[in-house]
C-alpha cells in the first residue's frame, strides 16, 4: 500500500439535500460526482437513509452505473439496505448508525454492543464482494469488534475532534486518541480511514497520519463550493491534504 499517497472520497449527499429542498432534477449530485473526479477526487461517497432525505435509490444506480470512480455506499444496517448493496454491488458499503430524528451522522457505529446484529450483514456484504467498512469511534473495542466481524477496512469518526476549540487541550487529546486508533487497526491489517467533519482548517494534521490511506469529506466541501465553486474547492482540499502528507514523517504514533 503505497502510504505517501493520501485518497479523498467525496461524499455527495448534500447536493441532493439542495434538490429535495426544492423538488426536480437541480442540481444534480451525478453531476457533482463528475465534477468531484475531475478536480482530484478518488471516490465517491453517497448515504442512502432510510427516509430519502438527500440521495435516493435512482441516485444510488445512476452513480454505480455512469460514474469511473468507485462508490462507496453509506447505509444503516437494515434488511432494505442490505437489499439495495446486493442489488447495486457498490465497490464499498460503510455501515453507519442512523437515527432518524438526527440532522446528520451522531457518532461512531457501536461494532461492539451489536456484535451479533451486524454479523449477517457483514457475511453477507463481503460474499458479495462489496467490501465492508464499519464507521467507528477511535476506541480499540470496537476496531477489535471491526476485526472480528471480518471488515477489511474501518473510518474513524473524526467530528469530535473537528469540533473541538482549536489550541485546546480537549482538541490535542482527541488528535491523540485517532492517531493511536489508527496505528492499532494497522497493526490489525486492517485499512483505516476517517471522515466527519473535516474542513480546511482541521484536515491538515488527519491527513499526516500515516496510517490513514483515506479521508471522506462532503458537507464542509458542498457548502464552501456555495462560495469558490466545487471544483475549485475539492482541489484545494486536495491540496491541503498532499502538503500535510508530504509533511509526515512515518507513523506519528510512534
Amino acid at each position: 500500500m503505497n502510504r505517501s499517497y493520501l485518497r479523498l472520497g467525496v461524499n455527495i449527499d448534500h447536493v441532493a439535500t439542495i434538490r429535495n429542498a426544492r423538488g426536480g432534477l437541480h442540481p444534480d449530485p451525478l453531476r457533482a460526482a463528475k465534477l468531484a473526479e475531475k478536480s482530484g477526487a478518488d471516490g465517491i461517497t453517497a448515504h442512502l437513509r432510510e427516509d430519502r432525505r438527500h440521495i435516493g435509490d435512482q441516485d444510488i444506480e445512476q452513480l454505480r452505473n455512469e460514474i469511473d470512480l468507485p462508490l462507496n455506499l453509506e447505509m444503516a444496517a437494515t434488511e432494505e439496505m442490505l437489499e439495495i448493496a446486493l442489488q447495486h454491488i457498490p465497490h464499498a458499503a460503510c455501515l453507519v448508525p442512523e437515527k432518524r430524528e438526527e440532522r446528520t451522522t451522531e457518532g461512531g457505529l457501536d461494532a461492539a454492543g451489536n456484535f451479533d446484529q451486524l454479523g449477517p450483514f457483514a457475511d453477507q456484504l463481503g460474499a458479495a464482494g462489496i467490501r465492508l467498512s464499519l464507521f467507528i469511534e477511535p476506541d480499540p473495542v470496537q476496531i477489535d469488534a471491526a476485526k472480528a466481524l471480518g471488515a477489511p477496512v474501518v473510518e474513524l469518526h473524526t467530528g469530535t475532534y473537528c469540533n473541538m476549540p482549536e489550541g485546546s487541550t480537549e482538541r490535542d487529546e482527541t488528535l491523540n486518541e485517532i492517531i493511536e486508533a489508527a496505528a492499532y487497526a494497522d497493526q490489525l491489517g486492517l485499512e483505516c480511514h476517517a471522515g466527519h467533519g473535516l474542513g480546511f482548517d482541521t484536515v491538515g494534521p488527519i491527513a499526516e497520519i500515516a496510517s490513514i490511506v483515506e479521508l471522506n469529506i462532503g458537507h464542509f466541501l458542498i457548502g464552501e463550493a456555495i462560495f469558490g465553486g466545487l471544483e475549485s474547492t475539492i482541489t484545494r482540499m486536495r491540496a491541503l491534504m498532499d502538503n500535510a502528507r508530504s509533511n509526515a514523517v512515518g507513523d506519528r504514533s510512534a
